[in-house]
């Protein structure tokens, strides 16, 4: 099985200060009643993606619905890859099924 990781934008911020800040939203450095900006993830498990097209083909499709910031996709030639979705919200698992069918591949129930 050959594993590929390609990124596409979705990055991790760290405080500069002690703790974790509002940077992984647990609240620890920030007062309880602040509301978090931080993005909504969602992880899906893609099966039939085998190269850069596939990649390319799902991000495409994701990227085109409501709400979708960034994708991160680590891919799994031979088995599920892993598709990270960073949103405004929650996703419509219903959308994001339709998306990765459009693209040719299927989510992994």
């Amino acid at each position: 099985m050959t594993e590929q990781r390609i990124e596409l934008g979705l990055s991790a911020s760290t405080p500069t200060s002690g703790g974790c800040g509002d940077a992984c939203g647990c609240g620890h450095g920030a007062a309880a009643s602040a509301p978090s900006s931080r993005p909504a993830t969602d992880e899906l498990r893609v099966e039939g993606m085998t190269c850069d097209h596939c990649v390319r083909a799902v991000t495409e499709e994701l990227s085109a619905l409501d709400g979708v910031e960034v994708l991160d996709v680590e891919l799994h030639v031979g088995g599920a890859s892993i598709v990270r979705i960073a949103s405004t919200g929650a996703a419509d698992e219903t959308a994001l099924a339709g998306a990765i069918d459009e693209a040719g591949y299927t989510l992994a129930r």
